[in-house]
């Protein structure tokens, strides 16, 4: 928190840039740094690069927040979201680019996601419940934002370590 690249909008990836190198570089280089970082999604700009692309990777079964579908590594190219349903609930986020801390966040429970593959073609998934809230955290990173621009009450950020005692 605190990067520079962190707060701005990140640039669309062209589709000539699909078939470069650097950009197949780039998703190597995130898809090392997730599991070693312990993260379930990554987006380009908290590895310095603003462009907009994201990885998510979620083993799935029983969590903390329910059990959970599994979604296998999966690449997002200029990722979109449609909010499908503007109910909300909440969940206590926390994020690689603000280690040590949760925040208790409320967002939309129903999206649709719009991207494309490294091989350009347009795929959409459609979420509900936790999963909404991982693509809608991961993708504000995208759009220069971090869970804690999204706190509706300050006193729901917390340290990890104290966040049982709530």
């Amino acid at each position: 928190m605190g990067h520079p690249t962190l707060r701005q909008v990140a640039r669309p990836i062209l589709p000539a840039e699909l078939a470069e190198p650097w950009l197949h570089e780039l998703i190597e280089d995130m898809q090392e740094t997730l599991p070693a970082a312990g993260g379930i999604g990554l987006a380009a700009p908290q590895v310095n690069v603003p462009v907009r692309v994201a990885i998510i990777e979620i083993d799935g079964g029983p969590s903390r927040y329910g059990d959970i579908e599994a979604i296998p590594l999966t690449v997002f190219i200029n990722p979109e979201i449609e909010v499908l349903d503007p109910a909300t609930a909440g969940y206590w986020e926390g994020c690689l680019s603000v280690p040590g801390l949760r925040g208790f966040v409320e967002r939309p429970q129903h999206v649709r996601v719009s991207a494309l593959d490294l091989q350009g073609q347009e795929f959409t998934l459609e979420l509900q419940g936790f999963l909404a809230t991982v693509f809608q955290h991961e993708f504000d990173h995208l759009d220069g934002k971090l869970y804690v621009d999204r706190l509706k009450d300050i006193r729901l950020l917390v340290f990890e370590d104290q966040l049982s005692a709530l």
